[in-house]
């Protein structure tokens, strides 16, 4: 079955209309990913890391995921619920909890999650986690969330301590760079 942008997109904003947004994205997303090839074939094979923005309102963002090979993004927030949609590679995500006061600026691990070829997951607005990458392989995912990912206020947590502080798109999206600088290296010794 072909998988067809528009209508996922057009699929996408009707669901968030009523009760339960998040259920429905999570069975569109689903549905979308079952098979790998329809969505490789209306978004192309990756060739570097990126996150592409497929649809963006104050709503609703869609976005094609492709992390490098071995590639981590630190612990942060969404501030909104967030369906994630595999269709090549695996997404291994570390969740995190606040500690207590006096220390509830910080977070410790508290659970794991592995999302591979064909699985979905569904994220909560007030979920911490962290994502790498764990491939010698891109991994491709189609990510929605339930508002403007791109300008929400929220927060990341630095690596070392786990402090928090505020999230920065533009250094996060540099990272996707920094990977395909890596990746051009490996390849060219460049």
């Amino acid at each position: 079955m072909p998988f067809h942008l528009n209508e996922f997109i057009e699929n996408c904003q009707c669901a968030i209309k009523g009760a339960k947004p998040e259920s429905k994205i999570s069975a569109l997303v689903g549905e979308a990913v079952a098979e790998s090839e329809p969505v490789l074939a209306a978004l192309g094979r990756p060739k570097r890391a990126m996150i592409e923005k497929l649809f963006v309102s104050d709503e609703l963002t869609i976005i094609n995921v492709i992390w490098a090979p071995k590639m981590i993004l630190m612990p942060h927030n969404h501030k909104v619920w967030a369906v994630i949609g595999v269709y090549e590679g695996r997404e291994d995500n570390i969740f995190w909890r606040r500690l207590k006061a006096p220390n509830e600026h910080k977070i410790e691990a508290a659970g794991a999650k592995s999302i591979g070829v064909g699985e979905v997951a569904s994220l909560g607005k007030d979920l911490i986690h962290s994502v790498s990458n764990p491939l010698s392989a891109f991994t491709s995912a189609i990510h929605v969330y339930g508002g403007n990912f791109f300008e929400i206020e929220r927060s990341e947590w630095e690596p070392e301590t786990l402090t928090e502080c505020r999230y920065d798109v533009v250094k996060n999206m540099g990272l996707f760079e920094a990977e395909n600088a890596i990746l051009k290296f490996r390849e060219t010794g460049v």
